[in-house]
């Protein structure tokens, strides 16, 4: 893994123009992270390196993209695009072609180039790691270089993921993809790697095993971002321009006794249409149900010919949980989605609800904790946070995180380390 820096070029990926990065640059994604997060672990005096980020570099807060769900907007912040130009609107989608749901980890679903690749194509070091092994395929696709997940990072080899031996590397078991140690996986290799490897670009993405079950400034959460400040650390001592965003936030979903407050749409639909005329579709589906029991704030439907639409839209919109419903056209350029991958109708449900089908198909025995879960708009708030300061960016802009790597590129000193 060479490169020389001074032969990297500027590079142009699905529209938009980045500056080759002159010394480390180190974008991460944390997973579930709502702001209040960072602003609780720095007051409960925990997270010392951010504080020193907030105070010397610049912090942030922008939108992500609905469904406020992983898989859309991890590829929306290595595209720097919307789910309109890389296809990817959920972790999982009824594919019409095949007539059948399956997940969207398939690069096949993929529309556009990625950073990662452009760049590591242009000569310079790209290294990549994710906590679950459900994006590596993604985020690695047509990348020269370094892409592996912390789940299955005993499976890495030099062949299919440009290194072997990560354990040894990392001095770290495989950790259970259930725990806050998939997440620490994932920095410690992120800092071995700078160390031995000294990529000229690096995502780092993570799991939100803990938001799933911790609130911020709980202990659990503030022990997470304690661990986190001391990677970040790390990683700026070896030079490291950092950005931080995440892919959503997280929200309590649950009434005010703690219980789960859900919209069984799928039932909804077959009282008011009769069976088989509707079908749910819910995009936050995963391999990882025990987080959030496929339970998130954004679904998709698919009617049958001959549905009323209008009075089926005004029916769930006065759905007790429901808090927005959009035809497809209008879904799809209200959040920026390809329609032919969103149903006949987009339902949102409200700030303290998410959306399942039928109550017999959703297992909620491994939840421990009053349920939290994102999806939906009031999900859209994330951290925008550098150890540089940012130059020349117009205050009016709305910020995404899929701005990340362009702000990060393009709107700092790379050369001077300011969060010392």
């Amino acid at each position: 893994m060479t490169s020389s820096k001074s032969s990297i070029p500027d590079v142009s990926v699905n529209g938009r123009s980045y500056r080759s990065p002159t010394q480390p640059v180190v974008v991460v994604c944390v997973d579930g992270c709502e702001p209040d997060y960072i602003t609780q672990a720095i007051q409960a005096g925990v997270a010392p390196f951010m504080k020193k980020m907030l105070a010397a570099g610049t912090s942030l807060v922008g939108d992500c993209v609905v469904p406020s769900f992983t898989n859309p907007n991890n590829l929306s912040i290595v595209t720097g695009a919307p789910p309109s130009v890389h296809g990817i609107c959920g972790n999982y989608f009824l594919d019409t072609a095949q007539g059948k749901e399956v997940m969207m980890n398939d690069p096949a679903y993929l529309r556009a180039e990625t950073l990662l690749a452009v760049f590591s194509k242009a000569g310079a070091k790209v290294a990549v790691v994710t906590a679950k092994d459900k994006l590596r395929t993604l985020l690695g696709h047509r990348m020269e270089g370094i892409c592996f997940s912390a789940e299955k990072a005993d499976q890495a080899t030099r062949a299919n993921g440009g290194i072997d031996d990560v354990l040894a590397l990392v001095g770290k078991p495989v950790p259970s993809v259930y725990s806050a140690d998939l997440s620490e996986f994932v920095f410690a290799a992120g800092v071995k790697l700078m160390e031995t490897q000294r990529p000229d670009l690096m995502y780092l993405s993570t799991t939100d095993y803990v938001q799933h079950k911790c609130a911020p400034g709980t202990a659990g959460a503030n022990d997470f971002y304690a661990m986190m400040d001391g990677y970040l650390a790390q990683l700026d001592a070896l030079g490291a321009t950092i950005a931080l965003t995440a892919d959503h936030g997280m929200s309590p979903k649950t009434d005010a006794a703690g219980n789960p407050r859900i919209v069984f749409l799928q039932e909804v639909l077959d009282a008011r249409l009769g069976a088989g005329r509707g079908r749910v579709i819910l995009p936050i589906t995963d391999p990882y149900v025990v987080h959030h029991g496929a339970l998130g704030s954004f679904a998709t439907v698919y009617l049958e010919a001959g549905v009323d639409v209008p009075a089926l839209v005004a029916a769930l919109q006065a759905t007790d949980g429901i808090e927005q419903v959009l035809t497809r056209d209008e879904a799809a350029e209200r959040f920026e989605l390809p329609p032919d991958r969103i149903g006949d109708l987009v339902v949102v449900s409200d700030h303290l609800a998410v959306i399942g089908t039928r109550a017999s198909e959703h297992d909620l025995s491994g939840l421990t904790v009053p349920l939290r879960s994102h999806g939906g708009l009031s999900e859209q708030k994330v951290p925008l946070l550098f150890n540089r300061q940012l130059q020349g960016v117009d205050p009016k802009r709305r910020l995404r995180n899929f701005d990340i790597f362009d702000l990060a590129l393009n709107h700092t000193n790379q050369a001077a380390r300011t969060a010392t």
